[in-house]
């Protein structure tokens, strides 16, 4: 019974990781891991003498590639849009310090808020600083066509990692269904 109730809750836990594979400011893919290391060290204690590593190993093989996604969609979205490096570090600059609060955003918003728009004004300072030689229009047009490819790279990102984290809670409650199964 007790392990039941334990294993709907590990199972809340991933769920809120998978929310916060596509939110920014929700640690995802480490809660849903955490959870699935809690299962196996449960597991484990119980005796049970059949734990398959394999769904494991997959889940963190998939983890591993969600965070590499995200910033790959990333780069490739300020690429897209002709960023420049002072453009990709901008966007980092203020993802920095959107998370700490530390933007106007963080008056309405807190740091969810400041996630979502420190990248979008980091990486459009960035370029803005870095394209000094053109005219002003053109300046500005190109910093604010890279500030949008960050973003849209970003969220093609999180969607991307949302799924991830979907198919590594799908194939663990695949892998240990009914309750008290080995993993």
């Amino acid at each position: 019974m007790l392990i039941t109730i334990l294993y709907w809750i590990l199972i809340a836990v991933m769920l809120v990781g998978v929310v916060g594979a596509v939110v920014p400011g929700i640690p995802g893919p480490s809660l849903i891991l955490g959870a699935i290391l809690v299962w196996i060290i449960v597991q484990v204690s119980q005796g049970v003498a059949n734990v398959n590593w394999l769904p494991l190993i997959s889940i963190f093989l998939i983890l591993i590639l969600s965070a590499g996604v995200e910033f790959l969609a990333t780069y490739w979205g300020a690429r897209q849009a002709g960023a420049s490096k002072w453009g990709q570090i901008g966007a980092f600059v203020g993802l920095v310090l959107g998370f700490f609060g530390l933007l106007p955003a963080w008056l309405f918003g807190g740091p969810l808020v400041g996630i979502l728009i420190g990248p979008l004004l980091g990486a459009i300072i960035g370029e803005f600083i870095y394209r000094r030689e053109l005219p002003l229009s053109e300046r500005t047009q190109q910093s604010v066509k890279a500030g949008v490819g960050v973003v849209v790279g970003s969220l093609i990102g999180n969607l991307i990692e949302g799924l991830l984290a979907i198919a590594a809670v799908v194939i663990f409650v695949v892998s240990t269904w009914p309750p008290g199964a080995g993993v």
